[in-house]
């Protein structure tokens, strides 16, 4: 028994170790960096230069595969619509709706924490009450209830991720804030009269801006990985849109026959990013703790 004990003990310790040293690769922060600008530039200009139609069904190439029709790299899908067009369009809206729930998550994270640390007493308390309050309501779970409730598609499940992700966020940066507000130049601008407001918006939020970006690349890869589980449901992206987890979905049936290509492409993308941007998220976190240290 203890055997065991201690073989999960060490796997659990040396997941973490690996990430770090990966993270502090430079080979593998140059990769990570590569494939966020690929994936950004499919999301940007995806649809401009996809080879082909993605929603041209072809029936009679349903299921054909790579290289066997030419002019289709990765073939056909279940419905017989082109594979690699798919996952060149499907990447704006696999990367739009991460990108729309990071930067809301942030903002209110972001000004939560300041509110909470530059004032303190009764705002901290009443602040720290609601953040305890939204702690109780899983990110996906809420997400699938708005889908359920206001209907299908990216717009519901965005705005709920992004209530669910802000109390994690805002209780890392309110650590930080009140790091910054202790420091000896915060002292020195508010006996010169500076506002408070000119003080969080010049100093004490710049100061924390290696930190937010760490975090939101962070909230950017659950993001990514929650929309694609919602969109899997049915209660996201609604076919035939092209979009990375619609396409794990649809390509279920294919695996079944054996054909699983449009499945485990999609989901391949889906994990090489959120590696890719969790890895980068990592590296700039450490680094902002160094520097808030």
């Amino acid at each position: 028994m203890s055997t065991g004990v201690g073989a999960v003990t060490t796997g659990r310790l040396f997941v973490p170790r690996v990430r770090r040293r990966l993270a502090a690769s430079q080979f593998v922060y140059g990769l990570c960096w590569l494939i966020v600008a690929i994936a950004v530039f499919f999301a940007i200009f995806g649809p401009y230069v996809r080879p082909h139609d993605p929603n041209y069904s072809m029936l009679q190439f349903q299921y054909v595969g790579p290289f066997q029709a030419q002019g289709y790299l990765l073939g056909f899908d279940s419905q017989g619509r082109d594979l690699l067009s798919r996952l060149m369009v499907g990447a704006r809206t696999s990367m739009l709706g991460p990108l729309l729930v990071a930067l809301m998550s942030m903002g209110a994270g972001a000004v939560i924490s300041v509110a909470a640390a530059w004032w303190g007493g009764w705002v901290d308390s009443v602040l720290g009450t609601i953040l305890d309050i939204l702690f109780a309501f899983p990110g996906i779970l809420l997400a699938v209830l708005t889908a359920a409730v206001f209907g299908a598609g990216l717009a519901a499940p965005t705005i709920a991720l992004a209530i669910a992700y802000t109390p994690y966020i805002a209780r890392v940066l309110r650590s930080a804030a009140v790091r910054e507000r202790a420091r000896e130049y915060i002292a020195a601008a508010e006996v010169q009269g500076v506002s408070a407001w000119s003080i969080c918006a010049r100093h004490l939020v710049p100061n924390l801006g290696r930190l937010v970006v760490a975090q939101a690349t962070l909230v950017f890869a659950w993001a990514m990985v929650d929309l694609a589980s919602i969109s899997f449901l049915g209660l996201g992206v609604q076919p035939p849109t092209a979009d990375w987890g619609v396409m794990v979905s649809t390509g279920e049936t294919g695996v079944l026959q054996g054909y699983p290509l449009e499945s485990l492409s999609a989901g391949l993308c889906i994990v090489l990013v959120v590696v890719a941007v969790n890895l980068l998220g990592e590296r700039m976190a450490e680094r902002g703790e160094r520097k808030l240290g």
